[in-house]
């Protein structure tokens, strides 16, 4: 029988990984990427636990170790530096693992110097079609047996193929930005939130020097607002002035949700952000990625012997494994930003008696295995 015909359109970390994952189950997919230039994003990543298991699971955690700074402590503050909540990533996670965080141009190089038989190619898809078939902008046509949407929020294949709504606006927008030459190490290995009103500055280390910057603002619309948006937040506390003087070029985002479940055709799923792109407020974004490359890469290899005539099965498998956990994290994620927004002296009251229970319980299901 020949061997299955799959094409993974996006090369960002749903993409490569579910390469990886299926190269090692013995199959080889083809990666499309609009633009394969090498390009360094300037933002960082929080991988939570459940990330750092599936990359264990792709046989990538001593690479990750490598270059990855190890998280022991999160900790909330309000805008004056008062304690919220403090805890450490084991009292979340218990034997799950432990966190990390990276450049998220790190993680995607990990990701794609680790295939070997997987072509990754420059090219931009314009339609999908039901039977397989897809057109690129160059004029040129495909038939595959499965098509792969990896491509992120704005999927192109989603749209082309799916009746999914379209991104919806969380009334929030947000700037990333790596600060170089900090003196980190007085940051420790803790992701520190610093909560204000209708706003968040949040840090993270990465190691020699740097640190990982995340500020968020509620908004009725999704440009960004007038004037230098870092005088939104110069009324934080601690380093954060500082590690504002080096937001220059930080990169500015709307935060949207794709809430659809519909993610499955006879040939053709949609993972990672094209799926289910959610708020950053649990940093699972990342995580559901590399899971849903995990399972789906676990289950083609088991029907790959079947050829074509098993993918709508197994593609129903993924959906039905998948789905529970991903809509959980979509309501924590809602949970979460609700209580954020509070009025301030409510909200540091909520959070101080039963924050870490909070956290707690937004985390307990994604202990267990995918």
């Amino acid at each position: 029988m020949k061997p299955l015909r799959i094409l993974v359109v996006g090369a960002g970390i749903a993409g490569l990984a579910l390469a990886r994952a299926l190269e090692n189950g013995g199959l080889t997919a083809e990666v499309v990427e609009r633009d394969t230039a090498p390009h360094r994003s300037g933002t960082g990543m929080y991988l939570p636990a459940n990330a750092v298991r599936a990359l264990d699971r792709l046989g990538l955690g001593g690479e990750l170790a490598a270059v990855g700074e190890p998280v022991e402590r999160q900790r909330l503050l309000n805008d004056r530096g008062r304690v919220l909540a403090d805890y450490t990533l084991a009292d979340v996670w218990g034997d799950t693992g432990r966190g990390h965080a990276l450049a998220r141009g790190d993680l995607t190089s990990i990701l794609r110097g680790s295939l070997v038989t997987t072509p990754v190619r420059e090219a931009a898809v314009d339609t999908v079609a039901d039977d397989g078939t897809v057109r690129f902008t160059d004029g040129t046509r495909e038939t595959y047996d499965l098509v792969v949407g990896a491509d992120g929020i704005g999927s192109q294949v989603r749209r082309g193929l799916f009746d999914a709504p379209e991104p919806r606006f969380l009334g929030q927008v947000c700037w990333r930005f790596i600060a170089d030459g900090v003196d980190s190490g007085s940051l420790g290995r803790v992701w520190t939130a610093r909560l204000g009103p209708g706003r968040t500055f949040l840090t993270v280390p990465l190691g020699d020097g740097r640190v990982y910057c995340y500020a968020d603002l509620l908004s009725d619309r999704p440009q960004p607002p007038a004037g230098d948006w870092r005088a939104l937040f110069d009324d934080f506390g601690g380093p954060v002035p500082h590690l504002l003087s080096k937001g220059d070029g930080a990169r500015f985002a709307p935060l949207s949700e794709v809430a659809a479940s519909d993610w499955v055709r006879p040939r053709a799923v949609l993972i990672g952000d094209a799926a289910h792109a959610c708020s950053p407020s649990m940093a699972q974004g990342g995580a559901m990625a590399l899971e849903d490359a995990v399972v789906l890469g676990e289950i083609l290899t088991g029907a790959a012997s079947g050829g074509p005539a098993a993918l709508p099965e197994a593609l129903a498998a993924y959906r039905v494994r998948r789905l529970p956990r991903v809509q959980w994290v979509l309501q924590q994620n809602h949970r979460r930003d609700r209580a954020r927004s509070l009025p301030g002296p409510v909200r540091d009251l909520v959070l101080r008696l039963g924050g870490v229970r909070m956290v707690k319980a937004n985390h307990a299901p994604l202990r267990a295995e995918p």
